[in-house]
């Protein structure tokens, strides 16, 4: 029996082992740790890879959102909009900052932030929505941009599973007012522990931010803001630049994986994602559908086939969240995906004999 976890972070590192090697002894080597020019350097090139004017590396995709949250000045009493079908860290974010977070539903095909319902969800306290492009799939940026057309709201994108996806010929990280993006291991661009990344074209807010991960400081002793310490690593950022390098293979591998399991899994007992016209996926995420999740989950793990479940509680349903007052049955179709989901293995050290064989496995699936 052919073996195939869901991922495989370590023959993904090995691969580029000599070259991380030499970075990571650039690093020690230079005697400059802190924000030095290997963080600049992949700032730099982060910010052309996804068409934006201005990158700045922080600890996390979380820290990410915190951050630009507090430069726009959310805090106390405001209110953002976000999906219920994330991972909690789009939730968490407003929480920190001390603004309340207003859940929405997702759409049904898309299983993005459904536009239609952002209007309804709208109030004096409204200060963003964050869309998140989820699985790697770009949310209808558009649509939303009509919804809040005429409000004080600003658009983030919660960008932390879509490096390098595109909608309408843009690239993911230049469609709203800033966006967040996270390099934990696991990510399409992966660092080797936390790191994360604000881009955006706004220069103000952005020499904002600049301060804020850094002690309110740009100058020395010199406090501007009260901050805090959210600097990307040196030895990440060097890391995140020599992958970046090769990032756009690995990506074209994603896609064509990708595109062999939408027309080799059969559709006829198994939901398949859908992807749009209008916008390239990255497939951080493959996530089919079914109404016997327990049982394909228990089918592929006796075909030695790794899963996963994103997300198998929605955020309004967790327990941190229980004093907002939401329940089951507010968002029907969250709720939905969340007992329907299984994600199968996609990752671009995958061989094609093990591609095959996962697609053999879910043909032979039945409930």
């Amino acid at each position: 029996m052919l073996k195939v976890p869901y991922t495989d972070l370590k023959s993904e590192n090995l691969l580029l082992e000599d070259t991380l090697v030499a970075a990571f002894k650039s690093v020690l080597l230079s005697g400059d740790y802190i924000l030095s020019t290997e963080v600049s350097d992949f700032e730099s090139q982060f910010a052309k890879y996804c068409g934006a004017k201005y990158c700045l590396g922080v600890h996390s995709g979380l820290e990410a959102l915190v951050l630009i949250l507090q430069a726009y000045g959310i805090g106390v009493g405001d209110e953002v909009i976000v999906p219920t079908n994330s991972f909690i860290a789009s939730a968490i974010a407003i929480s920190r900052v001390g603004a309340i977070p207003v859940f929405c539903d997702v759409d049904d095909v898309t299983f993005n932030i459904n536009p239609k319902l952002i209007s309804s969800l709208i109030t004096p306290k409204t200060k963003a929505v964050i869309g998140v492009h989820l699985y790697g799939h770009p949310f209808d940026v558009d649509e939303v941009r009509r919804a809040i057309d005429g409000h004080p709201i600003v658009l983030i994108e919660d960008a932390a599973q879509a490096h390098g996806a595109d909608y309408s010929g843009k690239q993911v990280g230049n469609l709203g007012d800033a966006a967040a993006f996270s390099f934990y291991p696991t990510k399409n661009l992966g660092a080797l522990g936390d790191a994360g990344a604000i881009v955006s074209n706004d220069s103000e807010l952005m020499e904002r931010i600049a301060k804020l991960r850094n002690y309110g400081a740009l100058k020395k002793y010199h406090h501007e803001l009260i901050g805090t310490n959210s600097r990307l690593s040196c030895i990440q950022a060097a890391c995140l630049k020599r992958k970046l390098s090769v990032y756009p293979d690995q990506l074209h591998r994603r896609q064509y994986i990708a595109q062999q399991y939408l027309e080799g899994i059969p559709s006829s007992s198994i939901q398949l994602p859908t992807t749009s016209n209008r916008s390239t996926h990255a497939w951080h995420v493959f996530a089919v559908h079914t109404q016997f999740q327990s049982q394909l989950l228990s089918f592929l793990d006796s075909k030695g086939i790794g899963t996963n479940l994103h997300y198998p509680t929605p955020i309004h349903l967790q327990p941190c969240y229980v004093d907002l007052g939401y329940s089951e049955g507010n968002f029907p179709v969250a709720e939905r995906l969340s007992k329907q989901t299984v994600s199968i293995p996609l990752y671009p050290q995958m061989s094609d004999g093990q591609v095959e064989y996962v697609i053999q496995c879910l043909n032979e699936f039945e409930a």
